[in-house]
């Protein structure tokens, strides 16, 4: 059986030059980076050349790269971090109704501590309003929190926009990049941003490392304690094999971004073409062009989308219904709640995200396969045998009304 994995919003492989340079890290060049004889300093080394490696794919400097277990870390750390830091000045955080979890609670943990959160609305096709941003900005406000990339539907926001805005009202700017970072160009500078998280597995690198950008002179209130690693911003151990990696895979990407997103974005749009054309009752989710070369997200009529993965799971290929960090949850997702969906199509959404293995034969395949279990699905589902009914419900809901 043809095993395909389009799964790579949720995590990528760790491609052969980092499993290389990793392994060599934890058997060889095993020292604590903070220990002063030779072993130590050689694992230090590889510390501040990985630094210089992630700080140069977004024009930032070796010394404002915190490295971290990961995004959520650095999301955490970013936002509470810098709230805590400035709450003489102002209380009021701005970010959006379609973020990250790592994000939104950490809002809601600011909320409980006395702040005040404006969730900035989207519409059907995941996009902010910019003047929407301006006119929720107020005295108070001390930061601005907005994703890059989607993560479920890949729209792209217009970052470099909200940056300006930002720093024209002297407000702290953080953006989520876990879904961009060494996907899109990014520069620090150009789209004033004084804060950036990203995560290494994202990038064809190991779990369990991350890194934030601090822009310097941006201040943090400290969220956790111990040690004076990473410039007393983030105490513990570094994990030396995966910031190592990090930094290589980071270099990587750079080198091989521009070609990959040309190849990537001709299979997303052979897949997103298939689909709309081969199976009745289907919608894409997220912005046409403003998207991830690699994200397809399609609602399907009539059908639960578990039962759906499901089904693509016994045929080898391997997919999502939304975030992989919210898998568990029964609810439908809030990014395509937020974006107008009703519950029920909502429910039936399935995220396809291609990387740097997929091959065009690959895209093939799912599509021979995908509308023989769409229609077994359908064929079993009461909502569909009344469809014309349902239709008709939804006439009268602008909610609920198919977007073709």
């Amino acid at each position: 059986m043809r095993k395909v994995y389009l799964d790579h919003s949720a995590t990528t492989p760790v491609r052969s030059e980092v499993a290389q340079v990793v392994t060599e890290y934890y058997t060889n060049i095993f020292g604590n980076p903070s220990s002063v004889h030779s072993f130590g300093r050689e694992a230090r080394k590889g510390i501040e050349n990985a630094r210089e490696q992630v700080a140069n794919l977004i024009n930032g400097k070796p010394e404002e790269i915190i490295f971290t277990s990961g995004g959520t870390e650095a999301d955490n750390m970013a936002i509470i971090g810098s709230a805590l830091a400035n709450k003489n000045k102002g209380k009021h955080i701005i970010t959006t109704a379609i973020e990250h979890h790592a994000v939104l609670d950490s809002c809601k943990y600011l909320e409980k501590e006395g702040f005040k959160v404006t969730y900035l609305p989207v519409d059907s096709e995941g996009m902010i309003d910019l003047e929407t941003l301006k006119a929720n900005i107020t005295e108070e406000t001390i930061l601005i929190t907005i994703m890059h990339v989607n993560n479920e539907v890949g729209t792209i926001l217009p970052i470099k926009e909200v940056g300006a805005i930002a720093k024209e009202r002297g407000i702290l700017f953080h953006v989520d990049a876990v879904q961009s970072y060494g996907k899109l160009p990014i520069d620090v500078n150009e789209m004033n941003i004084d804060m950036l998280s990203a995560s290494g597995h994202k990038i064809y690198g190991v779990k369990g490392v991350g890194c934030l950008y601090l822009r310097r002179g941006v201040k943090l209130h400290p969220i956790m304690f111990g040690g004076a690693q990473e410039r007393k911003r983030r105490p513990g151990t570094e994990n030396v094999p995966g910031i190592v990696g990090f930094g290589l895979a980071s270099e990587l990407a750079g080198q091989e971004m521009e070609m990959e997103n040309q190849r990537l974005t001709v299979l997303r749009d052979k897949l997103i073409t298939g689909i709309l054309e081969n199976i009745p009752c289907t919608q894409l989710n997220g912005h046409r062009t403003q998207r991830l070369p690699g994200n397809v997200n399609i609602s399907f009529e009539f059908i639960e989308g578990e039962s759906l993965l499901l089904m693509l799971d016994l045929k080898g290929i391997a997919a999502s219904s939304g975030s992989a960090c919210t898998s568990g949850s029964l609810d439908p997702s809030h990014v395509l709640m937020a974006m107008g969906l009703c519950h029920e199509i909502a429910h039936g959404s399935l995220r396809l995200t291609l990387g740097r293995d997929n091959t065009e034969e690959d895209i093939d395949y799912v599509l021979e396969v995908l509308p023989e279990i769409v229609e077994r699905l359908r064929a079993m589902s009461p909502l569909y045998n009344n469809r014309d009914k349902h239709r008709n419900h939804r006439e009268e809901c602008s909610i609920c009304t198919l977007r073709k």
